[in-house]
């Protein structure tokens, strides 16, 4: 009966399992191997040619290729960084107001949140192209209210940067913020009012009930966020093409670059293999350290 058991749900599963064979682990077996090769992305793949670590030595050359990628690997760490860092602390502070009974229009404010998340990425990155206008950007005619100068936003290599992961986190936010208020719905309310009568005040009860067990839902909205974040593409394509002077030159955007533009496919996917790498260090360190803190606890 178990052996019957056994082989009907492997059957079941066979389609699934088939499925991300073929478009995860086939395309992530290619790109590893494309990365020992020098191939150009107009040929066949006949044509690559098995050159060892070189794609990978170039990456840390000192040479043009290499200090591009360093460039874009940087740029590409403090984009996640930044993102990361103002998205958790800002959707858990938007998912306890939501989450407030005694709020007027949580159930709107929770709908207006989650709309940024469902709007295209090429209309954001265009409505937000114009919002960030030097001359006639409404950013900069409400700092002129204020007696703030107008700022260069994504014209100056100090700026562009940060005004990427603001966009980014408007479009964002929203999603996290339902994940942050569907955390604070599965905390009993009897934690709360034990809380209170052991006199407890609110900040108290944010630091000794809501945070301690919104420590799941913090853990697997990290590691979106750092997933998405590495992932950017689309406002650099759109808005900037990686500048000015290489400040918005993201990871992804330099693959794309040399892969297909200048037709390196085997050092394009040496350094999609770096990015893949990088992000598994990250994600195992996230959760490492999440684990060691429960443990502390």
């Amino acid at each position: 009966m178990n052996g019957v058991f056994k082989h009907s749900t492997f059957i079941m599963i066979s389609p699934a399992v088939a499925l991300i064979g073929v478009f995860i682990f086939v395309p992530m077996a290619l790109t590893i191997w494309l990365s020992f090769h020098q191939w150009s992305t107009q040929t066949g793949f006949s044509s690559a040619r098995f050159i060892g670590l070189r794609n990978f030595e170039d990456l840390f050359s000192p040479l043009s290729a290499g200090r591009d990628f360093r460039t874009a690997f940087a740029n590409t760490a403090i984009y996640t960084t930044l993102s990361v860092a103002i998205i958790l602390p800002l959707s858990v502070l938007l998912g306890l107001l939501v989450h407030q009974t005694r709020v007027a229009g949580g159930q709107a404010l929770r709908t207006v949140l989650f709309s940024t998340y469902m709007v295209p990425m090429i209309a954001v990155a265009l409505v937000w192209s114009k919002l960030y206008s030097p001359s006639e950007g409404p950013i900069n005619q409400m700092l002129s209210w204020i007696g703030i100068g107008p700022q260069l936003w994504l014209s100056s290599p100090n700026s562009a940067l940060v005004s990427i992961v603001i966009l980014n986190v408007w479009q964002q936010i929203g999603y996290f913020t339902v994940l942050a208020i569907a955390g604070l719905t599965q905390i009993p309310t009897s934690l709360y009012e034990a809380a209170k009568i052991d006199g407890a005040n609110p900040l108290q009860e944010f630091f000794g009930v809501t945070l301690p067990l919104l420590k799941r839902t913090l853990l697997f909205s990290t590691v979106v966020a750092v997933i998405n974040a590495v992932q950017v593409f689309e406002p650099v394509a759109l808005i900037t093409q990686g500048g000015p002077a290489n400040a918005t030159n993201v990871l992804t955007f330099h693959i794309r670059r040399v892969g297909i533009e200048r037709a390196q496919g085997g050092l394009g996917s040496s350094m999609a293999v770096m990015l893949m790498l990088s992000l598994i260090v990250v994600i195992v360190l996230i959760f490492a350290l999440a684990r060691d803190k429960g443990e502390t606890r």
